[in-house]
């Protein structure tokens, strides 16, 4: 027997099926027809009434193979990717970045030209840093946009050294179905000439602007305005992040009040970490965008919430307000109707409000869905205790109380007793107190979980029993897509039998998408577990997980 195109397994499929076929015969339980080295059953049909499974197994295995010359081989060896109908190999490529196509256009001419089906450039980014695309001149982003891009284009990214008025003539004119746009400004020092431009994209629902820090908008913007008037959701992305500590002069650079006016229409709008907006660019927006059901206004510092009373009175269909490191005062907090609001998302963290704020605000949120109130100092056990005597948490399906070192684990265990059938996300995180007792103590409670955050970097006094926490969460949550352990690797304890654990919880909790563990020991075990069962996607250490989510870098651009 020829087995050079055969594998291990193949080979002793096929021989155990011939041997057990063989004893079929000479049992007489079947009447084995041998023909041309090729097995047939008697009237081309197969009764395996006296095989067992692995016997089963084999038979049918061997049907996959035939002997041509002595050599046993594949029915299907002659059959490669290059016979796939072009549409096959359109879609299997439809799963790639676009830098993995370019790489594959390179193959082969009938590859390049599916590669450059516009099909595949619907949603295109050519920021190098992001997307590791690289476009080397205007010229040759124009005849993309003309050949490669066309009809099909629905979302673009562009940096700054590519935002010009004739490349956005050129898809004004030629993509007609471009709906979403990222206009890069970030880095820029120095803006093109957009006197000449009297053309823009006319279609676009979503657009988003990453300012720049000392550059002026207002001669680009001002020549846009005609056309964005049906944008429903704008993200203005301020600069917080390169922010310094020293106080230095802080521009307007874009003008707030003037593109309220151009945006009737919005419905999401999100002004992340501008250090010059302040209450009355809010209170701009809702006097013009009567159906805003979503404001962001995240690391706005200058907010102090003087205008949400207005805010909610204008905005009845508001849903969701995310206020995260803003400077709200307690006093205006209090001002707003919460009764008649239609708030389902809130967050508050790092906001500094006082106890008696948030007993007050909480206990007339009537529908709240999503809470983050991490890093209050206000937030105790009589804020949980009034909280749930009020019966407002009924709707709560996410809690995220990271670092609320005033809360007891009592406290939060009589509240999880009673509301932790119904939540899908829980964030304890940043608490030297809350240590696996409780998590093991409210897990049978947290069936409906998806996303648990448990744990703090401090270096703990006390041990966290890692084998037997991963024991409960897979036979307590089988919902479970993300975990996240963020104890020091010192303070976490297993054995020699972690293993079962870690395989019981990949196992039961099939839906699992992201582990986040710190990096030490137990994350290279967890990490090699999952490698041996080709789930490679799945576990990632805390400063790896953080780098890739906010700090993505590609070191080589390709050319497109």
């Amino acid at each position: 027997m020829d087995i050079r195109r055969m594998s291990n397994w193949n080979v002793l499929s096929v021989e155990a099926a011939l041997q057990q076929l063989n004893c079929l015969e000479e049992d007489g339980k079947e009447k084995i027809i041998k023909r041309s080295n090729t097995i047939l059953l008697k009237n081309n049909t197969m009764d395996l009434g006296g095989v067992d499974v692995w016997g089963q197994i084999a038979v049918e295995t061997s049907q996959m193979f035939v002997s041509e010359g002595g050599v046993i081989k594949s029915r299907f060896a002659a059959t490669t990717i290059e016979k796939l109908p072009d549409k096959v190999i359109l879609n299997v490529f439809s799963y790639l970045s676009h830098r993995e196509i370019c790489k594959v256009a390179r193959v082969c001419k009938k590859w390049r030209q599916i590669a450059y089906d516009t099909r595949l450039w619907k949603h295109v980014s050519l920021r190098p840093e992001i997307s590791g695309l690289h476009v080397g001149s205007l010229e040759s982003l124009l005849q993309l946009i003309s050949v490669r891009f066309g009809a099909s284009l629905r979302y673009i990214e562009l940096p700054i050294e590519l935002i010009t008025h004739t490349v956005l003539h050129e898809l004004a004119n030629k993509c007609p179905n471009l709906t979403h746009m990222l206009l890069d400004f970030s880095t820029a020092m120095q803006l093109h000439d957009f006197s000449e431009m009297q053309a823009f994209p006319t279609k676009l629902k979503y657009m988003c602007i990453c300012l720049s820090e000392v550059i002026f908008m207002e001669g680009f913007m001002r020549k846009i305005y005609n056309f964005i008037n049906g944008l429903e959701i704008l993200h203005l992305i301020g600069t917080y992040e390169k922010v310094e500590e020293e106080e230095e002069e802080i521009y307007e650079v874009i003008n707030v009040h003037k593109l309220k006016s151009a945006t009737p229409n919005l419905r999401v709008i999100n002004l992340y970490g501008i250090n010059f907006v302040d209450d009355s660019h809010i209170d701009a927006f809702s006097s013009n965008c009567i159906q805003l059901e979503c404001l962001a206004v995240n690391f706005c510092a200058k907010v102090t919430g003087s205008t949400m009373k207005t805010l909610f009175q204008r905005s009845r269909r508001l849903k969701c307000l995310l206020m995260q490191g803003t400077n709200l005062q307690s006093d205006y907090v209090m001002q707003v109707e919460w009764e008649k609001s239609s708030i389902q998302e809130f967050d508050i963290t790092a906001t500094d409000l006082s106890t008696e704020c948030l007993i007050d605000m909480l206990t007339r949120i009537p529908g709240l869905r999503f809470l983050s109130a991490g890093q209050l100092n206000g937030f105790n056990d009589s804020v949980l205790k009034a909280w749930v005597e009020s019966g407002n948490p009924r709707n709560l399906t996410a809690l995220d109380l990271d670092s609320s070192d005033n809360l007891t684990d009592d406290a939060l265990h009589k509240f999880l007793s009673r509301h932790g059938h119904q939540l899908w996300g829980i964030s304890l995180s940043g608490m030297p107190h809350i240590t696996d007792q409780l998590w093991q103590s409210v897990l049978p409670i947290l069936t409906n979980a998806k996303i648990l955050v448990m744990g703090t970097q401090e270096r703990l006094g006390v041990n966290i029993h890692v084998d037997q926490l991963m024991d409960g969460i897979a036979n307590n949550c089988p919902n479970l897509e993300r975990l996240e352990l963020r104890w020091d690797p010192e303070n976490l304890r297993f054995s020699d039998k972690s293993q079962k654990a870690i395989d019981i919880l990949r196992v039961k909790c099939i839906k699992l998408k992201c582990l986040v563990l710190s990096d030490g020991r137990y994350y290279e075990i967890v990490k090699a577990n999952f490698e041996r069962a080709d789930r490679l996607t799945v576990i990632r250490a805390t400063i790896k997980y953080i780098q890739d989510n906010q700090f993505s870098v590609v070191t080589a651009a390709v050319p497109i």
